[in-house]
């Protein structure tokens, strides 16, 4: 554990780790709505764009993710490759 000289460095020195960045946010009024706008760091290393998707998913530590593919299909697509490496054999017939 990190030793921290104050309230703000010891809640980043224990809750990011190593090698991580944080990037400031501010929330901001978007009609009726709240939002936050992206920096150009983020959108690239997001590798997104306007309009497309990204996912806030909890994380297990308490905090939340930001992720620009949705979990759910990613959880599906496994169960897929599961199946199709277990009947690879079968799957080549049917293809003919």
């Amino acid at each position: 554990m990190m030793v921290a000289e104050t309230a703000n460095s010891y809640y980043i020195g224990n809750n990011i780790g190593v090698g991580f960045t944080m990037v400031e946010l501010k929330v901001r009024k978007f009609g009726n709505s709240l939002g936050v706008v992206l920096p150009k760091e983020v959108i690239s290393r997001l590798n997104t764009q306007d309009g497309a998707p990204l996912y806030l998913t909890e994380a297990p530590d308490g905090g939340y993710r930001l992720v620009p593919y949705d979990p759910d299909f990613e959880t599906k697509m496994a169960k897929a490759e599961d199946i199709m490496r277990r009947y690879r054999d079968t799957l080549h017939v049917l293809a003919q």
